[in-house]
């Protein structure tokens, strides 16, 4: 899991890609020397080592992802969870609410995805 972490820089890049793909690697070298002011280099060592790492592909010279932004956020959501939290969604949603109350209509929506998710399991 170690692997799916993202530093900054990283985060940046890969938001590039997950705005614009599928791409073309030549324009993803375009699109990190206005956003990042990367050169060629820069752009495919990235690439390499997240390609590497299974969060993207090069196929034919063309970049595209293997775990969509949802699927990557929310292993990153599991992952703090379980570090921070013991794997307790209820203690994280406590932590949270006491630093910013929910609003009324965060929760109908967190109500909605119980009940949804209660209703699917029977």
């Amino acid at each position: 899991m170690d692997d799916m972490k993202l530093g900054v820089v990283e985060s940046r890049f890969a938001d590039i890609i997950w705005r614009n793909e599928p791409l073309p690697s030549r324009e993803l070298v375009a699109l990190c020397q206005a956003e990042l002011n990367w050169k060629k280099p820069t752009t495919y060592t990235v690439l390499r080592k997240l390609c590497e790492r299974g969060i993207f592909q090069n196929v034919n010279g063309m970049v595209s992802s293997v775990i969509s932004r949802e699927d990557f956020c929310a292993m990153q959501s599991e992952r703090f969870i379980e570090e921070t939290f013991q794997g307790s969604l209820p203690a994280f949603l406590a932590a949270f609410a006491s630093r910013k109350p929910l609003s009324e209509q965060e929760t109908a929506e967190i109500r909605r995805m119980i009940n949804s998710w209660e209703e699917g399991k029977t």
